[in-house]
């Protein structure tokens, strides 16, 4: 009997009432969803603002759940009680909705950009404006007066917030293409669920029922409401990929960095072994040119010499690099700009870029602790390879910019880029794709050495038919300095 009371219980329950409850139950288990990760180790542009999506999870769904309390006691209820907790529920609204439209306006913001400036206190502004519209009115507030704030606060904060949240996620989405395609979707996805809300939140009557096909817009609403919190959730995995993808970058450093030391110990002894010989046969060489051409020796032979020499140079010259390459920890750190060191590598490789189009995009940033020839080293060693890349002409991009005590440096080129099989090895020692006689493999692993030793990080990204970008981080002077091992 107790069941089947139970089961005319739910049967008489309105459809309202489940409509409002799974509304609020969608947007509560948002909230929660969100609360719950931990963002502090993300490096993502949503990890800094995701707290405002939660929250808009929070209040909104809680503003639906306590929706309910009217439309049950109803009867019960006298007319001052229905305006006070009618009020209640228009400042949840605002506010819920306040968070939405500060969540979408920080998603579209772009650095350096004037207009973000501006726009990030918009949501401020429009929430302030209602509550000092209720404010002014103080206790004369009636149901009809309530309702158009309502209408209004739709109008503003619910229809603007819906739609600006859910074209920044579709846009988001297509900025973490590259590191998950599926994770891509799920943001896709919930931008378009934002957007339909935030059409349907416009519409100002919840009684109010879409002509074309026969369903009111509550119902909508709630349906919108599901899917965004359901693509949501899922697209929250991409914190899970990043760690995993942060700790794989992390083991290659390590085996790296092993790498490079027992190398280094190598690449010293057989340095020197071959450095000794090699000057002894070259000055033997120069020696011996001099007394043929004194006697009046054949042409044939002084091209034989001149060839052996010019070999003897480039084995010299292999030679230096290993040394080089073993003496990455004997650096003079001083105060550098990073724009200077850039620009006096670019004035070294001048000659060089007469079909390339470079652009220069460097922000003023703080002094670094470098060595600004091992610095100017790197940045010749990454541009050298990028006009390897691009033998008919493109162009190359280079940016510096400071972020969060950080100076960060892209450079980028339009050239033939580096296949997915070979990028996880590009520093490796003596990697390279290069013909035989063409290349040591040694530039990209002096590179990593160096930027290592400045404390720095240094990634190479080339997307299939997109060019290369290489990213260089360096810590500024302060930060630099605080650590007293840098060296």
């Amino acid at each position: 009997m107790e069941l089947l009371s139970l089961y005319n219980l739910l049967l008489n329950i309105p459809a309202v009432y489940l409509i409002y409850f799974f509304y609020g139950a969608a947007f509560l288990f948002l909230g929660i969803s969100i609360s719950v990760k931990d963002l502090k180790a993300s490096d993502l542009k949503l990890s800094n603002i995701l707290w405002l999506l939660g929250m808009f999870g929070f209040v909104h769904g809680a503003h639906e759940w306590f929706q309910l309390y009217p439309l049950i006691e109803g009867q019960r209820l006298s007319r001052q009680e229905i305006v006070l907790v009618k009020l209640l529920l228009l400042y949840m609204f605002i506010l819920s909705y306040f968070f939405l439209l500060q969540f979408g306006v920080l998603l579209i913001s772009r650095p350096g950009k004037r207009w973000t400036v501006w726009v990030k206190g918009v949501p401020a502004l429009a929430a302030s404006l209602w509550v000092f519209v209720l404010w002014r009115r103080g206790g004369r507030v009636d149901p009809l007066f309530l309702w158009q704030v309502e209408n209004g606060v739709r109008y503003t904060l619910g229809l603007m917030g819906g739609l600006i949240a859910g074209c920044g996620l579709i846009a988001y989405s297509h900025e973490i293409r590259s590191m998950s395609r599926p994770m891509a979707r799920n943001f896709f996805y919930s931008g378009v669920a934002m957007v339909m809300y935030g059409l349907l939140a416009g519409i100002p009557d919840f009684r109010a029922v879409l002509a074309p096909i026969h369903l009111p817009v509550e119902l909508l609403r709630g349906a919108s409401a599901i899917f965004l919190s359901f693509f949501i959730i899922k697209a929250l995995n991409i914190f899970n990929i990043e760690t995993r993808q942060k700790t794989e970058r992390q083991t290659r450093l390590l085996i790296q960095t092993e790498k490079l030391s027992s190398l280094g110990q190598m690449a010293a002894g057989i340095a020197h072994e071959i450095n000794n010989p090699l000057t002894n046969v070259s000055l033997s060489i120069q020696t011996l040119k001099t007394r043929l051409e004194r006697s009046g020796a054949e042409k044939e032979i002084m091209e034989k010499l001149a060839v052996a020499e010019k070999n003897i140079g480039r084995a010299s010259a292999i030679a230096r690099e290993l040394l080089q390459f073993s003496r990455q920890r004997e650096t003079d750190f001083v105060p550098l700009n990073i724009n200077d060191v850039i620009r006096g590598a670019l004035t070294l490789l001048g000659y060089k870029l007469k079909n390339v189009d470079v652009r220069q995009d460097l922000a003023p940033v703080p002094d670094a602790m470098g060595d600004r020839g091992k610095l100017e080293q790197v940045f010749i060693n990454i541009l050298s390879n990028s006009l390897e890349a691009m033998p008919e002409g493109g162009r190359i991009s280079i940016s510096s910019a400071e972020k969060n005590g950080l100076i960060e440096i892209k450079l980028g080129d339009t050239g033939t880029g580096i296949a997915a099989e070979h990028l996880l090895r590009v520093f490796d020692p003596f990697f390279t794709t290069k013909e035989v006689g063409a290349g040591t493999g040694l530039g990209l692993s002096l590179c990593y050495g160096i930027i290592k030793q400045h404390r720095g990080h240094i990634e190479v990204v080339s997307p299939p038919g997109e060019g290369t970008t290489v990213t260089i981080t360096i810590p500024v002077r302060e930060m630099h300095e605080e650590d007293p091992d840098r060296r």
